[in-house]
């Protein structure tokens, strides 16, 4: 029997270790090939190493923010889908979230994230063979 077809490869970028990790394990068992980096720098040099099909990063992180982040991956990588979270509940995220739409995000959701329609919109979002 073969190994069904890994539905993608997802880079996580946040800067919440807790937040990495459940979505790492809830997109592992979901079939997903993960990666995980703790800011945009790390997300950039793994992207250049070993290219994932969808990013997901988070806005508000030292070194390199999200918005940094998208502009950077558009540039280099036009081709990635980008799927932007914010929980900044004191900040008015609606604005970064429509700041990440207008650089290119594909997709743009709220903390805390619910994994099934997560889950949904990245199947929607990966590359089909």
């Amino acid at each position: 029997m073969s190994k069904p077809a890994v539905p993608g490869r997802v880079l996580i970028v946040d800067d919440e270790p807790d937040v990495r990790l459940s979505l790492q394990l809830a997109l592992e068992l979901a079939g997903y090939a993960v990666r995980i980096a703790a800011n945009g720098n790390e997300a950039l040099e793994q992207q250049r190493s070993s290219p994932a099909d969808i990013l997901i990063t988070d806005i508000f992180m030292p070194e390199s923010d999200g918005i940094e982040t998208i502009a950077s991956f558009r540039k280099e990588f036009p081709a990635t889908r980008i799927v932007v979270v914010s929980g900044a509940p004191r900040r008015p995220h609606a604005d970064y979230l429509q700041a990440a739409r207008v650089l290119g995000a594909d997709l743009t959701l709220t903390k805390p994230i619910d994994i099934d329609r997560l889950l949904e919109q990245l199947r929607a979002l990966a590359p089909h063979a």
